[in-house]
């Protein structure tokens, strides 16, 4: 995509929305349809960050299971938190079809139980989503029938959701870019916005210019850095990596991934996989927690791959990158509004192509007076990281390296 111009002067808008990806992109797509005036501002290029580097996966639901969100709002708010979930997966592929973006757009995800016990999990969450929410698009399968969609090695059984959808996440966040443009969003790239940071205001202040406006979005997510200090310790930036293979000999494709499905195990580090249009394994695993990247991620990642795909021992990685995921404690999403001009939503927790793009959604609906489902999503409690930006770094890698452990000893 041809680059913005950064911002140069002043600007007036109805909204000025900070991030150019799913969120923001999002927000100001559906404001623009509500008919506001929006400027949009991307330190970077647009779909720089997670939006431009994730494994492209569409899933239902939220990044917290159903029985834990039950615990903590409730029966009847989880019932309107999952029904938000499938609504975000709807709103990705209206996008999609109104705005004519080819991002390779697929159906169906499968869910590989890695351990023994993890396969009874499985089947007891296709019961409960059956029964309490009447979710009609799980198929559990043993592993002799996971065997006849994939070659993949190690797994004890599997859920086949065919309300998933997976996509390629860098041409779907340029088309939402486009769109945004052609609409009348006025985008400017390689412009820091800084904001009111106690939404007192809705000035945005950059290098060489100014935003004058009476909302401000956020949409920065895991790379929201010091912006706004009071939200950073909310959420925990972690890096993850993902690696690209030459494309498989067609006789391989059928036997690794026979029906185009995206796929996912039920590691706490889960590893995730899907193809390309071109027939590429494009393949997710493995995190760290430093704020360096290894020194070589194609080295990094093909162990996972090949724990699970020893077939493609001989087979060229030939891509191999990385990037930040905004993760929150509880693993959902963290919404919110300072004063009266400074809304946000972030720590998509891995989940954001939907999660991120109903964001945008629902911020549009809420700056328009309509807080129905920003609200129910902002109900659910966000747990600061003990220590805050200090402290969250150790903690988190405690943490991680004991539930990676558990992945290795496992049940």
């Amino acid at each position: 995509m041809p680059a913005f111009a950064p911002l140069q002067g002043e600007e007036t808008a109805d909204v000025c929305v900070i991030g150019g990806g799913y969120t923001g992109l999002s927000t100001a797509l559906h404001l623009r349809e509500k008919g506001y005036d929006v400027v949009l501002l991307e330190a970077e290029r647009v779909g720089w960050g997670a939006s431009g580097r994730n494994g492209g996966h569409v899933g239902t639901g939220q990044r917290a299971d159903q029985s834990s969100i039950e615990k903590w709002v409730g029966a009847e708010a989880a019932q309107g938190l999952w029904q938000l979930g499938l609504d975000a997966v709807d709103t990705v592929c209206q996008l999609i079809d109104t705005h004519h973006i080819d991002c390779e757009l697929g159906s169906g995800n499968l869910h590989l139980a890695a351990k023994p016990g993890h396969a009874h999990e499985l089947q007891d969450e296709l019961e409960h989503l059956e029964s309490t929410y009447g979710y009609q698009q799980l198929s559990y399968l043993t592993p002799e029938a996971v065997a006849e969609l994939t070659s993949a090695q190690g797994f004890h059984g599997a859920l086949l959701d065919a309300g998933c959808r997976h996509l390629h996440p860098l041409k779907y966040v340029l088309g939402l870019a486009r769109a945004a443009a052609e609409r009348g969003v006025r985008i400017y790239e390689g412009t820091h916005g800084r904001p009111v940071t106690n939404g007192q205001s809705g000035e945005v202040v950059t290098a060489q210019g100014r935003v004058t406006a009476k909302h401000v979005v956020l949409g920065c997510n895991a790379y929201l850095g010091k912006l706004v200090p009071r939200l950073a310790g909310n959420i925990m930036p972690i890096n993850n990596f993902v690696i690209a293979t030459e494309p498989l000999p067609s006789h391989l494709l059928p036997r690794v991934n026979r029906d185009n499905l995206s796929m996912s195990d039920t590691l706490f580090v889960i590893n995730y996989w899907k193809l390309s249009e071109d027939g590429r394994l494009i393949f997710g695993g493995g995190d760290n927690y430093s704020s360096r990247f290894p020194r070589d991620i194609k080295a990094f990642v093909r162990p996972h791959m090949l724990n699970i795909y020893p077939e493609l021992e001989n087979t060229e990685i030939e891509y191999g990158w990385g990037g930040a995921v905004g993760i929150t404690l509880n693993r959902m999403p963290d919404f919110g509004r300072i004063g009266e001009h400074l809304w946000y939503a972030q720590g998509f927790s891995g989940h954001g192509v939907p999660t991120a793009t109903m964001a945008g959604k629902l911020l549009a609906e809420a700056i328009d007076g309509d807080t129905t489902g920003f609200d129910l999503m902002a109900s659910v409690p966000t747990h600061r990281f003990p220590g805050g930006t200090l402290l969250r770094w150790p903690g988190l890698v405690a943490g991680m390296l004991f539930y990676s452990l558990r992945d290795k000893l496992g049940r």
